[in-house]
């Protein structure tokens, strides 16, 4: 797409020399500027958007000039050059005050920070975030305000200024909320959490980075809500719940998807604390309410389903001891594990079936017997036409591996 998108652009120039068609022309190399710099093409890019500015400059087009100036300096950084990227955003600035175009200032404003900020200045870098935050919030885009006051507190964070930091991420998540976007509001809360644990703050790290899990969900951001569990595992450890923080790490290291650094932070947590993933789980429940067991559960099983055959047996085999152990909760527990089941893409819930019946086969006769009539009254609890499928899906597997059709 990006390279027909050139070709188009490159065709379009040689319709509209810069001679005879000064405003098209520069208006195309902004364009094509744009597309290079996203292809990664930075030198191509810089030549495109150094025309651009030049004619929309001789055009005596201020505005446009001061954009085309913008990109400019996001492709000096892209470039590794601070000092001419921080002149040419400086002038941008300047442009658009006099313009009074606020939103144009404001997104002037926040490359300028990103490029002080890599240059070693962060006094001129906090000063152009907290520009661009204000002109950002009169201008109407709350996301954007969201962005530079997250990255304006992450920067704090990094610096050791975390009382500085956390109402500036707090408002990020704030404002990233208010104008609808998830990953953003995931993004500042992930840093806020960061931050309340820098401030020796465990259990607001990890009210605030549960809270994140939920603008990230595992089917649709599964590098994000990796990354999020990571932390929350770290949150966790320093909270003094050794089984909550590994049953976070499991799940962030089973992320397929998950970044290495996010990778080697969960395993190095599971190796300071060694342990059981069921019983993990199962303690875990036990200090919740039972009407709370579904999403916990939900979320191991989530762990496994895609992975192993062994890592879903010593799940689903670990939860049936528990049951057995626990004769008061048995049939909530149950009817938490069939509900995550029912809930499961059908491959997945064919697995998760089948890892049932081969974790109850084997068992002594009075086990097998104890572990059917449980999961039996669990199903009734259910609408009929599920309890009539699960039913006849565990018979069926029953029957794939040998065994018999006794699940009622």
């Amino acid at each position: 797409m990006r390279e027909s998108e050139q070709a188009v652009l490159v065709e379009r120039l040689g319709r509209y020399p810069a001679e005879r068609y000064p405003v098209q022309h520069a208006t195309t190399q902004f364009h094509l500027g744009s597309v290079l710099l996203h292809a990664g093409e930075t030198a191509s890019a810089l030549q495109a958007l150094t025309a651009a500015r030049d004619v929309f400059t001789g055009a005596g087009m201020r505005l446009e000039r001061a954009k085309a100036t913008v990109m400019l300096g996001v492709a000096l950084r892209a470039a590794g050059r601070a000092k001419p990227a921080a002149e040419a955003l400086h002038e941008a600035c300047a442009i658009l005050a006099e313009l009074d175009a606020p939103a144009e200032r404001a997104a002037a404003a926040y490359n300028l920070a990103l490029v002080l900020s890599d240059a070693g200045d962060p006094t001129g870098a906090h000063q152009a975030w907290s520009s661009a935050q204000e002109l950002f919030l009169s201008a109407g885009y709350p996301g954007q305000a969201a962005a530079a006051a997250r990255d304006h507190g992450a920067s704090l964070l990094t610096s050791g200024d975390v009382d500085g930091a956390v109402p500036l991420l707090e408002l990020a998540s704030s404002l990233a909320e208010r104008a609808g976007d998830d990953p953003g509001t995931a993004a500042a809360a992930n840093v806020l959490g960061l931050a309340h644990l820098a401030a020796d703050n465990a259990s607001a790290a990890v009210a605030v980075l549960r809270r994140a899990l939920g603008f990230v969900p595992r089917s649709t951001r599964p590098t994000d809500y990796a990354m999020v569990k990571a932390n929350l595992a770290l949150a966790h450890e320093r909270a003094g719940s050794p089984a909550r923080a590994r049953l976070a790490a499991r799940q962030a290291v089973a992320v397929a998807s998950s970044a290495p650094p996010v990778r080697a932070q969960a395993q190095e947590l599971l190796a300071r604390l060694p342990g059981s993933a069921p019983e993990d789980l199962l303690e875990v429940l036990d200090e919740q309410d039972r009407s709370s067991w579904a999403p916990l559960v939900r979320e191991d099983v989530l762990r496994v389903a895609d992975s192993s055959a062994g890592e879903r047996r010593v799940l689903v085999v670990g939860l049936l001891d528990g049951l057995l152990t626990r004769p008061a909760a048995s049939y909530d527990l149950a009817e938490s594990l069939l509900q995550v089941v029912l809930e499961l893409p059908p491959r997945w819930y064919e697995l998760l079936v089948a890892a049932i019946v081969d974790a109850v086969a084997g068992r002594p006769e009075q086990d097998v017997a104890r572990l059917q009539a449980v999961f039996g009254s669990a199903m009734a609890r259910f609408a009929l036409p599920q309890w009539q499928r699960l039913a006849a899906s565990l018979n069926a597997a029953a029957e794939a591996a040998g065994l018999p059709a006794t699940w009622r």
